[in-house]
This record gives structure tokens, C-alpha cells and sequence, in this order.
């Protein structure tokens, strides 16, 4: 199955195109959250890593603004919802946030990739499509930024996030979906395992101090 699934070719040209950012953001976008399947199994597995990259941060500049935008219309999920901040030091907060945020999505981009691409060589083994393949995924799957601020329904765009990092490993990393999700949510299953270690432990020290 894994000689069948490899078999499969990705065209180029289905990264970002920065030579025509907004009609390509604009595809990009529909693409990766309608099609995502047909998306990651077109994108080039090696290369420039600028264009993901690009994505991601415009997803993020984008969520920030929007955030931003409700303050000023007085909407619970503003910059005053974010930061605790009003008037003034709103404002400057929000200024302030559209300057970081490249910066810390760019780091958290490379960060993330690099976490889930270990992953990838651990579940995945040597028949992986290689680091450039998972920073396509971190990157592209970031466009629930773009709906994941929004109050009590943000959760729903999370949860998509985790599909669609699902589906572009099994699709560029040309393995099954059991080990994609396992990918995916290990990280998830390790933090659960090591919080009721950290309370089982606290659990029993009490009780013996009591």
C-alpha cells in the first residue's frame, strides 16, 4: 500500500504564488479548506520554503487585524478581549500586535514543523517526503487563523486544523490516515499522559502528607 501511495506524483505550481499574492491567496484559500486533499497531494514536496511561509504570516496579519477591527466596534472579541486594554493603550496594543505577530507566527511556523516533522520520521520512518513536505502542512493548514479567534465558535476551526494537518501528512508524506492522526494528535496524548502523571503525583503526596 505505502509503493502504491508513493507512486503518486506532485505537480508543481501549487505553492503560494507570490508573483500574484492576492488572487493566489484568495485560490490558496479555497483550495486548502475545500479540497485539501487534492491541494497537499499538488504541492512540491521540497523547495523554497518562502512561499508557505508567506501564507501563513498574511493568514496571521489577517487575524490579527480583524481582532483588531472589533475594538473599535466595541465587539467582546476585540484587542480589549485580548490585551485588557482600551483607549489608547488599545490602540497601541493592536499597533503593537501587528508588528509581533509576523515575528512570533514565523517562529512558531518553524517551531511547529520542526516538533511534527520529528514526529513524521518517528511514525512515519525513512519513507517520509522530507522536512520541506511538513513545513508545507504546519504552514497551509494555518489558514484556520483566519476563523479560529472568533468567540465560542473559534474551537470548530481548531478542530479543522488538526484535519487538515491529517490529511497533508497522509497526502505528502504518502502514508495512511491512521498514521497521520497519529501524528497529529500524539503531541496531544503525551501532554494528557504527563498532566495525570504531574496529578497523580501531587494526588499521593497529599495524601500521605494528610
Amino acid at each position: 500500500e505505502r509503493e502504491k501511495m508513493a507512486s503518486r506524483t506532485a505537480p508543481s505550481g501549487g505553492d503560494y504564488n507570490l508573483s500574484d499574492p492576492l488572487n493566489s491567496f484568495v485560490e490558496v484559500v479555497r483550495r486548502v479548506v475545500f479540497q485539501p486533499s487534492t491541494f497537499f497531494a499538488g504541492l512540491p514536496r521540497q523547495g523554497s520554503l518562502l512561499s508557505p511561509l508567506v501564507f501563513a504570516l498574511v493568514c496571521t496579519e489577517i487575524s490579527v487585524l480583524l481582532v483588531g477591527l472589533l475594538t473599535f466596534l466595541d465587539v467582546p472579541a476585540g484587542v480589549t478581549w485580548l490585551f485588557g486594554a482600551r483607549g489608547n493603550q488599545g490602540l497601541l496594543a493592536f499597533l503593537g500586535g501587528l508588528v509581533i505577530a509576523p515575528i512570533a507566527g514565523a517562529v512558531g511556523v518553524f517551531l511547529t514543523a520542526l516538533v511534527t516533522h520529528l514526529l513524521v520520521i518517528l511514525v512515519v520512518g525513512s519513507g517520509h517526503s522530507g522536512f520541506g513536505a511538513t513545513f508545507r502542512i504546519v504552514a497551509y493548514s494555518s489558514v484556520t487563523s483566519l476563523a479560529g479567534w472568533l468567540p465560542f465558535i473559534g474551537w470548530i476551526f481548531s478542530l479543522y486544523r488538526l484535519y487538515l494537518a491529517t490529511v497533508g501528512i497522509r497526502e505528502m508524506h504518502a502514508t495512511t490516515t491512521g498514521k497521520a492522526l497519529l501524528v497529529v494528535v500524539l503531541p496531544a496524548i503525551l501532554i494528557l499522559v504527563l498532566v495525570l502523571v504531574v496529578v497523580g503525583a501531587s494526588a499521593i503526596v497529599f495524601f500521605r502528607a494528610a
